[in-house]
């Protein structure tokens, strides 16, 4: 006669594999996107070399009804690209272009305890979705005359990490 673990903490399918995560997605979508050139064709002719490149991302989750635990997480990628200095160290010149994506999914949560709800919204729904956005910047970027734009992989969990610590800083207190 066998005994099976009756601890939730310790639950693991037949096969080995941890359980799933409490988490359907329901849908994707591109919620926004922009992209400009704001010096026009002028950037092309006078371009000298590859541009500096900089890139932030930021994740947001809503609950779309109260009564409901139905949720949409957006991941928003802003990256400007600016020619490169005449000198090292100099001020970066003209916007070569400004690539704006908010790639949102909606999501329900099955039974998950109240402690995992923010780092599944937080980390797994946009390490679930940040593919689609990597594409989507990737094909903007190099449909609007330019190279690429190839998205390195992200840390969610550090993202989701440092958003908590601006939220909530820790006191200074003596050592």
């Amino acid at each position: 006669m066998s005994e099976s673990n009756q601890n939730p903490a310790n639950d693991i399918n037949q096969d080995g594999a941890p359980p799933a995560l409490p988490l359907s997605v329901n849908l994707q979508y591109t919620k926004d996107l922009s992209f400009e050139v704001p010096a026009g064709a002028a950037i092309f002719a006078s371009l000298r070399s590859a541009p500096q490149i900089s890139v932030n991302i930021d994740v947001q989750a809503n609950r779309l009804e109260e009564a409901q635990p139905v949720f949409e997480v957006a991941l928003a990628v802003r990256a400007e690209a600016a020619e490169a200095p005449e000198q090292e160290g100099g001020k970066p010149g003209r916007t070569v272009f400004i690539a704006e994506l908010t790639y949102a999914a909606i999501v329900t949560l099955g039974d998950a305890p109240q402690e995992l709800v923010e780092p599944i919204l937080l980390v797994e729904v946009p390490r679930l979705i940040f593919p689609f956005v990597r594409s989507i910047i990737s094909d903007v970027t190099r449909d609007g005359g330019f190279p690429p734009i190839v998205l390195q992989p992200i840390d969610f969990v550090a993202l989701w990490q440092a958003k908590r610590a601006q939220q909530f800083p820790e006191p200074a207190g003596h050592a």
